[in-house]
């Protein structure tokens, strides 16, 4: 029996070439939804006898290909998975043959084209769709933009238009999506929703109080306490079943993952409990996803966004989530992992951490600022509400690669024909006629490129070393990483913020080792196991919190009625926080004193309020984004209110901003843009200039 989104998709996919975005739910079928009529269409057709399926993930890529396998078994449909860890005889073959299913990431197809760039017209010759999956993990970012150039470029090798289907759980707008897989002509995809009546959600949130009274001032033991307490209450709830457990950062998913661990050591219990993260080795990942998969004994997963998205781990009893979700559509997606079975709930317990209440206390602490995000979240994910895609940036740092990768692919390419490929027919429509010629100067200057007699730009010396080494396929920043190894066994790689000397204890894998050898040069750290051990130090980037979510905040203080999926304590620190909102009049004040500060109550995104303190700065005021205010020192209400009177009345040109070059450079290859072009890429996709000036008319007004 075919699922809705099937029947809705078959019809669309095998009576025409139109685009189609197929949106519902994990584990409703879109992978089948998409590749049973586009099987048929391959069995009917044998000149389009090609597809190419493009996964964010190598793993999703290994999960799809057993699945995708068993669907074509029986129909002499081959299936090859593309990346790093398949043999070149596998790749080789299909390369010969061009026929049949290939799933590959997009770094795997950017090496395609800059590699095998003579070959890619008789790769493409056969080729009769692009399938992309989990579409929303694109949408905005560095690999979009890369992926939204890849398409167009597989097309131009095509010399002929590809249907394009994409696949996705959670999309804000679906319109803004359209306009992302099919750039300029949106409105022609085909949406597809799934009407399937959604699944019944338990939730309950729970609230631990850091003991900030007994701690000494800096030393992390009040955090410490709070970890093992939601430990201890972690290891109550889910042992003995299936789970997924979401902290925010992989520092906290080595610390979980070791305290449940020894818990099931202390009980003398077989482990229950295993980390999941992208610096682990395949081998240890793929042992945590065996063993929620097989789902005979029980498994749980300490995680981080690697197991959010489409793997196959069969169904889990429920989700935990510690600290904020970093979105609703992130929150959504890890939901979607519970609850899969006929009649079964999708169970989600979250987990908030609150500091006690002292005079020092600040702003973001008296308002239970993440217990009140949460809280938020969760309505707005019951009210069936996800983030929209953002609007499309300039991505000029995506431009620099690609402007390498076309050159490499052509064997070199001109000035007039790079303007048509990536910006007149292709995705870069955002840059300038000047920007564009700025770039590809600078671009000279900094030796990437080099123009012969003939002006036919080619790679320059450095721009050839670049080209050569693996790392440029990848649009978006490498961290500087470690390889980690036991007795010759590699267990993963770890991103060092600081020198990690010998005999120091760490935490990985949900293991505690020490550290025998740190080897800087060759990037290597031998250890050995240890009973001792605390979590080493990963840098990790937050989400950044939409408008919505910030709005629905301020409703949920306003609001005075019980929230029904909060815990007794979580309802205490709620009532706590709009007694202080009330008190301090915020339902109507927008600019408070606040010590030797003044915070504003924006109620708006992280895009506005970052947008908000450029502004501050060039008007000589010490600004900075705390989220839930934007905090303004040494300056009085009434400077503060003059400020944006004077930010609502001036004309927001980026010319002159003075934007530190540190700040600006936040993307691969920002080192080699043009200053002018590095600050309008930065604002268009980092801040939201608009935005923050709507808010300071608001708030010159209050």
């Amino acid at each position: 029996m075919l699922r809705d989104i099937q029947e809705q998709a078959i019809p669309a996919i095998i009576n025409g070439d139109s685009d189609v975005i197929i949106a519902a739910a994990t584990a409703s079928g879109k992978t089948e939804a998409a590749f049973f009529p586009i099987i048929s269409k391959l069995l009917r057709d044998k000149s389009r006898s090609a597809v190419f399926y493009i996964s964010p993930l190598k793993a999703l890529i290994n999960d799809q290909w057993a699945r995708l396998a068993a669907l074509c078994e029986s129909v002499d449909v081959p299936v090859i998975p593309w990346h790093g860890d398949i043999s070149s005889s596998r790749k080789h073959k299909f390369l010969r043959d061009s026929r049949g299913i290939l799933l590959i990431t997009p770094e795997s197809l950017e090496a395609l084209f800059v590699t095998r760039g003579s070959q890619m017209s008789s790769i493409t010759a056969s080729l009769g769709h692009v399938v992309v999956d989990e579409l929303h993990a694109f949408i905005g970012a560095e690999r979009g933009k890369q992926l939204q150039s890849l398409l167009h470029r597989l097309e131009l090798s095509a010399e002929r238009r590809l249907p394009r289907i994409a696949l996705s759980a959670t999309l804000g707008d679906m319109q803004l999506a359209a306009e992302f897989l099919r750039p300029r002509n949106g409105s022609s995809v085909r949406l597809l929703n799934s009407k399937a009546d959604h699944q019944e959600l338990l939730i309950l949130v729970r609230s631990f109080l850091k003991n900030g009274t007994t701690s000494r001032p800096g030393d992390g033991s009040d955090e410490q306490d709070v970890t093992i307490e939601i430990a201890h209450s972690l290891y109550k709830v889910l042992r003995d079943s299936n789970n997924l457990i979401f902290p925010n950062t992989r520092s906290l998913v080595e610390r979980y993952a070791d305290l449940l661990r020894n818990m099931c050591e202390r009980d003398g219990l077989p482990n229950q409990f295993w980390a999941h993260h992208g610096n682990l080795s395949r081998e240890l990942r793929e042992e945590t996803e065996r063993a929620l998969k097989i789902g005979t004994l029980p498994a749980t997963a300490v995680c981080t966004s690697t197991l959010e998205l489409g793997i196959d781990i069969g169904s889990v009893r429920s989700v935990a989530q510690i600290g904020p979700p970093p979105s609703v559509s992130s929150l959504r997606q890890r939901l979607g992992r519970s609850g899969r079975r006929a009649g079964e709930a999708a169970v989600l317990r979250c987990f908030c951490t609150e500091a006690a209440i002292t005079p020092e206390s600040g702003v973001s602490d008296r308002l239970r600022e993440s217990l009140l995000q949460t809280t938020a979240t969760i309505r707005l994910l019951l009210k069936g509400w996800f983030e929209p895609p953002p609007p499309s940036g300039v991505h000029a740092s995506t431009f620099v690669q690609q402007v390498m990768s076309v050159v490499a692919e052509r064997g070199g390419a001109t000035a007039a024909s790079l303007w048509k490929i990536l910006v007149q027919d292709g995705p870069f429509e955002r840059l300038s006629r000047d920007a564009f010629t700025s770039v590809l100067r600078e671009m000279g200057k900094k030796d990437l490129l080099a123009q012969d007699q003939t002006g036919l730009l080619l790679h320059g010396g450095r721009g050839e070393r670049l080209v050569n080494h693996y790392e440029f396929y990848a649009s978006f920043i490498s961290e500087d990483e470690f390889t980690v190894e036991h007795d010759g066994h590699t267990l993963g790689s770890l991103p060092v913020s600081r020198p990690l000397v010998k005999d120091q204890r760490i935490v990985f894998g949900g293991r505690r080792w020490r550290v025998l050898e740190a080897d800087t040069e060759a990037k290597r750290i031998s250890v050995m196991p240890d009973p001792g051990g605390v979590p080493p130090s990963f840098d990790s980037a937050g989400a950044l919190v939409s408008d919505v979510v910030r709005a629905e905040m301020h409703e949920v203080l306003l609001d005075k009625d019980r929230i029904p999926f909060l815990d007794s304590a979580s309802q205490d620190l709620l009532s706590e926080a709009r007694r202080y909102f009330r008190d301090a009049h915020l339902d109507r004040v927008r600019v408070l004193a606040y010590g030797d500060s003044t915070s504003v109550f924006t109620w708006r995104g992280d895009r506005v309020n970052d947008a908000l303190v450029i502004l501050l700065q060039r008007l000589r005021l010490t600004a900075w984004n705390e989220g839930l205010t934007v905090s303004v020192r040494n300056a009085t209400v009434r400077e503060v209110r003059d400020a944006f009177s004077r930010i609502a009345a001036q004309s927001l040109s980026p010319s002159g901003w003075d934007i530190p070059p540190d700040v600006l450079r936040q993307e691969k290859w920002d080192w080699a843009l043009p200053h002018v072009v590095l600050l309008d890429s930065f604002l268009s996709q980092r801040v939201d200039v608009a935005g923050a000036q709507e808010c300071a008319i608001e708030l010159s007004q209050t």
